[in-house]
Formats: C-alpha cells, structure tokens, sequence
C-alpha cells in the first residue's frame, strides 16, 4: 500500500480534476480500502483541503494550491534527475536563482552536494539567490554558499516569500542562472503559475538572468494555468524527464528552447 502522503496528493489530483470523488471508486483506483479512503479523506478535511460528504468528499476552493509536502511525493525520481542536470549547469563562482517548489528544492540539494562546488576556498564559492524559505533553511548551513534571500510575505502553501519587498530586492542585482519551477508551461502561455503573487516574483527573477532555466517534470508541459511568469521566448532551457515524448517537446525546441530530458 502507497504511503499516507502519496495517497493524499492522488486524492487531491483527482479532486482537482473532476471536483468531487467517491470512496468506493478512490479505493478501487488506488489499491487501498475503503477504510483507509475514509481515514485519508478525514485527515484532508480536517487540514481544509476538502469537504466530507455522505460516501465521499469535495474538493474546497484552496485545494488546487498544495502544500509542499504534499507536492514532493510526487515524481519523486523524475525530479531528482532533472534537479541533477539543472545543478550541472552551473559553474563555481557563479550567481543563481531559485524560486520555490519541489524541483527547486532539489536543484537546491544538487548544487549543495556537488563535490566541485563545495571543495572550499573561495573560487569555489556560489552565490544562490532564493525568495523559499525551506531552499534558504537548507542552503544557510553550507559554508560554500553565499545564500542571499529576498524580503516579502510567506505563503504557506509553497514558502514562497512574495510582494513588493520581494521583487524590490530583485532590481538590484544580477543572476548568471535562474531555475524556476513552475505549475504549467506550454508554447502559446509560456510558463505559469496557480498563484499571480509566485508568478510576480518569478517573473521578476527571470529578468533578472543571463539564462532563465524551466525545470519541470513531464505532466506539466503543455498545459497551462492561471498567472504567467513569463513567455516562451523568455525560456533559455527547459529541463525535464524522459517520460517527456517528442510530441510534447518538439514545440519548444522549434521555439529555440534547448530542451533536456534527463
């Protein structure tokens, strides 16, 4: 049986898309019982993630906007080998941005364990530039990394530092890289966000960079949601998995994205 986390977020995704499920048909769809649905979806609900109803729930109006934990059993592989090629990017001495959300938080780890950046001395060192609290928490223990973190106000569902002392921070200074996770990215919207606040100060740190790297895994490309960061044009790279077919990357190599599969 799947983990108690890994269950939540199936649950969720299924909220998300069709607003309402049953017991008996979640418990068929994700190998559990019936018992265990009804224990899952009271622990949803008593977060506020969805409403109970007789024989099932309903998805309340902050659902679509997970918590991270919930977020980081997804895909879990798929994003540390996106995370382990984004890191291999960058180079000692050199200034990078992340934004928040799962796949950054890896990239995050990549960069704190790769061997060449963390050797010492200071032609070694790395500058990372991060509006994530939980990326900040991680990184502000390695002594090779110079960790610099915007102003603004959490969001609790990402730890995302958003609003105008977050992007005044950004005017200031210069990224050699920026990794942004995002919701959703296609050709015709570009990269998106569920939240306008994250997608300000994402947007705010791509204009802010030599090169604007998307990491993102396979389900998110080609869709698209509500707030953009930023368009196509603007995407030097998009890093994702192998699972990503050729019908769902060709667009953005014609575009003049260099997309990486790893």
């Amino acid at each position: 049986m799947a983990a108690p986390q890994v269950r939540w977020s199936a649950l969720l995704d299924m909220l998300t898309r069709d607003g309402r499920i049953e017991v008996e048909a979640a418990a068929s769809a994700l190998g559990a019982s019936a018992a265990t649905i009804r224990r899952d979806l009271d622990e949803l609900a008593r977060q506020q993630m969805v409403t109970r109803t007789h024989g099932g729930a309903v998805i309340n109006a902050i659902a679509y906007d997970l918590p991270l934990r919930y977020k980081a059993a997804r895909n879990a592989p798929e994003k540390e080998r996106i995370a382990n090629a984004a890191a291999g990017l960058v180079k000692a001495g050199e200034v990078v941005g992340l934004n928040g959300g799962t796949t950054t938080t890896e990239v995050a780890r990549a960069l704190a364990t790769r061997a060449d950046l963390s050797s010492g001395g200071t032609d070694t060192a790395l500058t990372v530039v991060t509006n994530a609290l939980n990326i900040a928490n991680e990184l502000v223990v390695r002594r090779h990394v110079k960790l610099v973190v915007t102003g603004g106000v959490a969001r609790p569902a990402s730890y995302e530092l958003i609003g105008p002392l977050a992007t005044e921070l950004l005017m200031e200074i210069a990224l050699d890289h920026v990794f942004i996770g995002v919701d959703a990215i296609d050709v015709t919207h570009g990269a998106t966000a569920h939240h306008e606040g994250e997608a300000s100060i994402n947007r705010a740190l791509a204009q802010r960079a030599q090169q604007v790297v998307v990491v993102a895994d396979s389900s998110k490309l080609a869709r698209r949601a509500f707030a953009r960061i930023c368009a196509v044009e603007d995407i030097n790279v998009l890093v994702t998995d192998k699972a990503a077919t050729d019908a769902l990357t060709e667009p953005f190599t014609a575009a003049g994205v260099d997309v990486i599969r790893a």
